[in-house]
């Protein structure tokens, strides 16, 4: 949650429909940095 305020507290948009859609376009941006900082592990054979 802590990240989730970090990229703002506030909803921008005064359509219901983009408030909607904004947290979820905030919550797609920081599952690509986790995925991003996740390590791809290989066996080494």
């Amino acid at each position: 949650m802590n990240c989730m305020k970090l990229l703002g507290q506030k909803l921008m948009s005064r359509d219901f429909d983009r408030q909607t859609a904004e947290p979820q376009v905030r919550i797609a941006i920081l599952n690509r940095y986790t995925a991003l900082g996740i390590p791809v592990t290989r066996p080494v054979s």
